[in-house]
């Protein structure tokens, strides 16, 4: 596996870790009569996570997600393009995205609307791809795309981050601002990109 493959590869195994510390363990689990011998460690590990997991979480998002781009970089750079990378790749951003989504929801940072937009898109576009391929058409990757999954590694930072650092300075919430501009150009993409693609599944 070369070195790009292995930075795609590292955004997904990092996705379980950025979980643990975002997500508290469920009171159902602690509570269990099976693992009363964990209990006190557990209610310790929920205390942690409760002050300091986000933070933890956004570090592990941020590093996750600074690997792409770099991976796609570096494998054009070096020729080290493959079916494998082309696979992996889109598949580590949508793993990424949604889970820091899913946990955002769960921890009531953001609306289910936010998160349903950025990963309804993600369904269509993904589909639309399937049936491109299908086909034998390689649909290729729009700036506009890369846009939005700028805005949505910003967005998603600054709500992890509790609208650190710009919380010194203003009350006004950042992250809030941050997702409505993410969740918009998201729309719009999404919307470009059945207008230039939606041929694939017309009848005709």
């Amino acid at each position: 596996m070369n070195l790009p493959n292995k930075l795609t590869l590292s955004r997904i195994i990092l996705v379980p870790f950025f979980m643990v510390f975002i997500i508290p363990i469920p009171d159902w689990v602690v509570n269990m009569p099976l693992l009363s011998w964990l209990c006190s460690e557990m209610k310790a590990f929920n205390s942690f996570i409760s002050t300091y997991g986000r933070y933890f979480a956004a570090i592990i998002f941020i590093i996750a997600s600074s690997t792409d781009g770099v991976d796609g970089y570096i494998a054009r750079k070096t020729k080290q393009v493959t079916t494998l990378g082309k696979f992996l790749d889109p598949i580590a951003d949508k793993l990424l995205v949604t889970a820091a989504l899913i946990a955002l929801v769960s921890n009531n940072t953001i609306t289910g609307w936010s998160a349903m937009v950025i990963i309804g898109r993600e369904f269509i576009v993904t589909g639309l791809r399937l049936v491109a391929a299908g086909e034998g058409i390689v649909i290729a990757a729009s700036k506009l795309g890369k846009v939005k999954m700028v805005t949505q590694t910003i967005a998603i930072s600054i709500a992890l981050l509790d609208n650190f650092p710009f919380s010194y300075f203003t009350n006004v919430n950042v992250d809030t601002y941050a997702m409505f501009i993410a969740v918009v150009i998201t729309a719009y993409s999404g919307v470009d990109y059945i207008l230039k693609n939606g041929k694939v599944i017309s009848e005709n």
